[in-house]
């Protein structure tokens, strides 16, 4: 069934995919928290976050990082994996960081992703509505 992006459904079904197929955490990431706080989505503006290798609503107290995100940029960066449309916004600055910078730079250590990761990306994005 096809969910909005962000929405409460989209993250209910995005985290039975996750634990569905339980994707290895890189180690560089293992212990990380980034906040993001998505502006301009449909129904209003979205807070998760990226705790240990999953995606999970709501923010961390403790993440040390918040980013902040236009809509159009988090489907591009999370449902289309499409990494050089984060860099543009990023260095456009329609990305804002807030907090530890060098945290994002623990996520490009990560490395590629696994086979189990990309299945998780590819359902996910199959799920989504357009």
């Amino acid at each position: 069934m096809a969910q909005t992006f962000l929405s409460d459904g989209w993250f209910a079904e995005a985290e039975k995919i996750q634990a569905e197929i339980n994707p290895p955490v890189p180690p560089a990431i293992k212990d990380l928290k980034i906040n993001m706080q998505v502006t301009g989505a449909p129904n209003g503006d979205v807070s998760f976050r990226m705790d240990n290798g999953r995606m999970l609503k709501g923010h961390a107290a403790d993440a040390p990082t918040k980013l902040v995100v236009p809509f159009d940029v988090a489907k591009a960066m999370l449902v289309d994996q499409n990494q050089q449309a984060a860099m543009n916004a990023f260095m456009s600055g329609q990305i804002r960081v807030e907090g530890d910078m060098a945290k994002l730079m623990q996520m490009q250590m990560a490395g590629p992703p696994s086979p189990e990761a990309q299945k998780v990306s590819q359902l996910i994005k199959e799920m989504t509505q357009a």
